[in-house]
């Protein structure tokens, strides 16, 4: 009898599993939407005649990548759109550009890979 119950169990968790990791494995496949890695790790700008450095801090899921500095400044940039400046107006040397701009004025640096 308790044979009988516990392969129940197990046969009910090994379901759940197949079921949970199936599903798992259809929502990666559906997201293609961009990853960390296509995203520079650093974005240098200048405001003033002040260079920062910008880090990649987070990636939402409609695809803004957030970027702050230590002293909590705070940028924002897409794959395909330019880089904008939080909280303020500071139309710094980052600013309106793309990422293949930013890379190739070497002020966007990314993990090698």
């Amino acid at each position: 009898m308790f044979l009988m119950i516990h392969g129940t169990r197990v046969a009910a968790l090994i379901s759940a599993l197949t079921c949970t990791t199936g599903y798992l494995l259809s929502a990666q496949q559906v997201q293609a939407g961009p990853t960390f890695l296509d995203f520079p790790v650093v974005i240098f700008c200048e405001y003033e005649q002040i260079t920062s450095a910008y880090y990649f801090s987070q990636l939402e899921a409609d695809g803004k990548a957030i970027y702050m500095t230590p002293d909590r400044q705070v940028g924002v940039i897409r794959l395909s759109g330019v880089a904008e400046h939080l909280d303020g107006d500071r139309a710094g040397t980052c600013r309106d550009k793309t990422l293949e701009e930013l890379r190739a004025a070497g002020q966007a640096f990314d993990i090698k890979r």
